[in-house]
């Protein structure tokens, strides 16, 4: 059901699982045209492939979420060069280069939306996550910036940091104990539903949001409160 006043064009980057497939759903249910490119259109590993994309696909996008990203846990003495710049290609470079090319479009018919999803490990971190936790922290940074950059033209921007939710990837890189212990550590006793981040996304990235920007939401069931 089209419950939007408008149709809109949005890009949603990782969308073929987990949080990015639940955000794809949620725009599309409110009746938006979604992209989704899949890995062979844009692989956000590669600059090139990026650049490609923004090129020749990235024309006209109302609404960008920048969804996907790379964790290679490791301690900082043991992280290859390789896997540090991977790592922050696809968590930061690549979101920078489609946020600098959507927003030629929205700032010019003054009105956007851009969301970047960071992680609750963007403001804490832990062991093993030096990378990750580098990219999405400098993600935070970048949101900022560019949400002061493009308030003139009316192109909001924020960040959305989720805690641990429950995705296919969650379930099959931890065992049953191991996901009770991190049920544990949240107050509200369970992970997040990737359609609970998708609604949280879809209010930030559209047309309901009217004045919020610059801001890094915690969706973390009082994680961050501890």
């Amino acid at each position: 059901m089209n419950t939007s006043t408008k149709c809109q064009t949005v890009l949603v980057t990782g969308a073929a699982r987990g949080i990015g497939h639940a955000i794809a759903e949620e725009f599309s249910r409110h009746g938006h045209k979604v992209l989704a490119p899949s890995r062979s259109e844009l692989d956000l590993a590669s600059i090139e492939s990026v650049r490609r994309f923004v090129s020749t696909s990235l024309i006209h996008v109302d609404i960008l979420v920048n969804n996907a990203g790379e964790n290679k846990i490791g301690p900082l003495a043991s992280v290859a060069l390789e896997d540090w710049d991977r790592v922050l290609t696809v968590n930061l470079t690549s979101a920078f280069l489609l946020m600098q090319a959507a927003a030629r479009y929205m700032c010019a018919q003054r009105w956007g939306r851009i969301l970047n999803i960071s992680s609750c490990y963007s403001l804490v971190s832990r062991v093993g996550r030096g990378p990750y936790s580098a990219s999405k922290s400098g993600l935070n940074g970048l949101t900022r910036s560019a949400a002061l950059e493009f308030a003139p033209d009316n192109v909001l921007v924020n960040a959305l940091c989720p805690g641990f939710v429950e995705t296919d990837l969650t379930l099959r890189n931890n065992t049953p104990e191991q996901i009770e212990n991190l049920c544990r550590q949240v107050p509200l006793g369970r992970l997040a539903h990737p359609e609970e981040v998708a609604r949280y996304a879809y209010f930030l990235a559209s047309e309901e949001n009217t004045y919020i920007t610059g801001q890094t939401t915690v969706l973390d069931g009082g994680f961050l409160c501890q």
